[in-house]
């Protein structure tokens, strides 16, 4: 090999060596207090989450019953200002219609300003059929259920229905009516027409109990939640097409935390949201559906202000990392834009865990595109994210056993405290980490890490910077296939790294102060395959390893230059064009044997390396 390729190829180190202490990056966010939905701390405990109840559990037959004798309903006629119900049940006084008894009730025609009523006994359940019916209310709710037990509001096949505000709420009890479609009581909507809500003043629909919704079309459009329950909002085979000027559907529970979740089972729902696209003050659960969500405007609206020079001294580091490193975190660079009240503008946002079994998913936010206060656990689904903050994040875990997940835009790409990739196939791109495993509190004083690997040793490349940080996070892969584009650190765990399985491609940027890898404790790969590039200024390799593995410094690559690694034998074990410019190349494999020879080839030039 020549004197140039000498230069260009250049063994990093020696992976044998124990350390008892690898440095990264630093902790790039600190662990955080869970948030309330309106966006204040909480240090409350989560509760438990049974995540093995299915739909039968969340279900009721009644719920999904849309037939109803007609011969015995009772007819309700609508006809500008007043109405005619074929029934004593019925009270009608001008413009307000009240409904006083269990029954089937089919409502007809127009109601240009007045209200329908529920006052029965709260041991009614009464089923509403909506057969073509019109309700507009100038200052209060189109629909009020005040007392029964249970309303069923089906929407006769084929119908079309409106309930409207006409843009003002004037209080007519001690209930702060707030909605078009306003329930006291739990509500189930069902049926196979349509129902478009209108609130310019308020929410859409609010249910101060169960909302639960197996069937139908809806439109609805409000100033603020579209859809907004107490208790749990259930969805099943609808339709849903919803704008709001704060969350498209949202459950909260002040009183009971274990109340307040979200369950999906399947539908279509598409939303456009000022603030959050479907937020559970609990948990929630997705097993299946079509949601596509546009909230805050969209990513291009997450501001994420950082220097280009990830590396740039700046007179004083700050919560961690290095000294003097400028580096972008939660508390500075990393601000998400929000109004002036600070409205939360996420895609998928759970208090407590958040599991997704199966969906198409189209998410771009504002803020983060999944996020939980605990732990999120994705089994499957496809994704399509562009998010201005975290597409996936999680305070605690984050698990991914299966799904096909593609972030076209993110500031990093998944972060937890812990990440778990057991499977799947994963593609991002971030411009800061690609994934991070934020946790603990960065230590000064320690020497390791990289100074220990490149502070003069065999190979290395000296220099490098004193005071490492510390970090109790983890990232697992043991599965699955991941490619990251990071403008930052690809894997970046403040704590420790672990990969026993999967495909795994990092592509790195060569600026700065950015590594392929990251880690503060230790970085171990007993199995699958690792192929990384990226800059070799403060690069890291493995700690240890039960496979070969091949690091070297290749000087300055351009993007789209082909990576080789060959056996002795010239087999082909490794192949590789990066689209990004590189000066480093990490890789690992099963058939990479330690002690053996293999020729790296990098565009035009090669070099032989032995494999640690």
């Amino acid at each position: 090999m020549g004197d140039f390729m000498k230069k260009i190829l250049s063994v990093l180190l020696i992976l044998t060596l124990i350390l008892s202490l690898l440095a990264g990056c630093g902790n790039d966010k600190n662990d955080t207090p869970s948030e309330n939905q309106d966006g204040t701390s909480s240090d409350a405990a989560p509760v438990e989450v049974d995540f093995s109840k299915t739909d039968a559990d969340m279900f009721t037959e009644r719920d999904n019953k849309t037939d109803y004798d007609e011969s015995k309903a009772v007819a309700i006629k609508l006809n500008g200002t007043t109405a005619t119900a074929s029934s004593n049940s019925v009270k009608i006084s001008g413009s307000k219609i009240t409904i006083t008894e269990e029954a089937t009730y089919v409502v007809s025609g127009e109601l240009t300003d007045g209200m329908l009523i529920v006052d029965a006994s709260d041991t009614a359940k009464l089923q509403i059929v909506l057969n073509g019916a019109n309700i507009t209310s100038k200052t209060s709710a189109a629909l009020y259920i005040l007392e029964a037990d249970k309303v069923f509001l089906t929407l006769a096949d084929g119908t079309t229905n409106t309930l409207a505000n006409g843009g003002t709420f004037t209080a007519i009890d001690d209930n702060n009516i707030d909605a078009a479609l306003f329930s006291k009581q739990d509500l189930t909507m069902n049926g196979k027409g349509s129902l478009t809500v209108t609130s310019p003043a308020g929410h859409g629909v609010v249910c101060k109990d169960d909302l639960v919704i197996t069937g139908g079309t809806y439109a609805v459009n409000s100033s603020s939640h579209g859809l907004d329950a107490n208790d749990s909002v259930r969805i099943a085979n609808a339709t849903l097409n919803i704008d709001a000027g704060k969350d498209a559907i949202h459950a909260e529970n002040s009183d009971d935390a274990s109340l307040g979740f979200i369950y999906i089972a399947s539908g279509t729902i598409k939303a456009e949201a000022e603030g959050d696209g479907i937020a559970a003050g609990a948990y929630m659960q997705i097993a299946d559906g079509t949601i596509d969500i546009l909230v805050g405007g969209g990513s291009e609206n997450g501001s994420k202000e950082h220097s280009d020079n990830f590396g740039g001294f700046m007179g004083g580091g700050h919560g961690g990392g290095r000294p003097g490193e400028m580096r972008p975190d939660s508390s500075q660079g990393s601000t998400i834009t929000t109004d002036e009240s600070g409205t939360s503008m996420k895609g998928l946002k759970a208090t407590n865990s958040l599991l997704i079994s199966g969906g198409n998913f189209t998410i771009n936010s504002a803020d983060d595109s999944v996020h939980s206060d605990v732990s999120v656990i994705i089994n499957g689904g496809t994704f399509a994210i562009a998010s201005g903050d975290d597409a996936i994040h999680a305070e605690d875990t984050l698990t991914v056993t299966a799904g096909k997940i593609d972030i076209s835009e993110s500031y990093e790409g998944l972060e937890a405290l812990h990440i778990d990739v057991q499977g799947g196939d994963i593609k991002l791109k971030a411009s800061d980490d690609g994934l991070n495993a934020a946790g603990g509190t960065d230590q000064s004083g320690t020497t390791g890490g990289r100074d220990g690997m490149f502070g003069g040793g065999k190979g290395g490349m000296g220099g490098g910077f004193g005071g490492m940080s510390s970090g109790n996070g983890s990232i697992v892969i043991s599965g699955g296939n991941l490619y990251i584009n990071s403008s930052g650190d690809g894997l970046d765990a403040n704590g420790t790294l672990e990969i026993s399985g999967g495909y795994t491609v990092v592509v790195g940027p060569t600026q700065g102060d950015t590594a392929t890898l990251d880690y503060d404790k230790s970085g171990i790969i007993t199995g699958g395959t690792f192929i990384g590039t990226g800059a070799s200024g403060m690069a890291q390799t493995f700690s240890d390893s039960k496979q070969g593995v091949v690091a070297v410094s290749v000087g300055t690559q351009s993007a789209g230059t082909k990576i080789l690694l060959k056996d002795k034998s010239g087999n082909t074990i490794i192949e590789h064009t990066p689209e990004l410019n590189f000066a480093v190349v990490i890789l690992s494999s099963p058939d990479i044997k330690k002690s053996e020879t293999y020729t790296v080839t990098v565009g035009s030039e090669s070099g032989e390396f032995e494999a640690n």
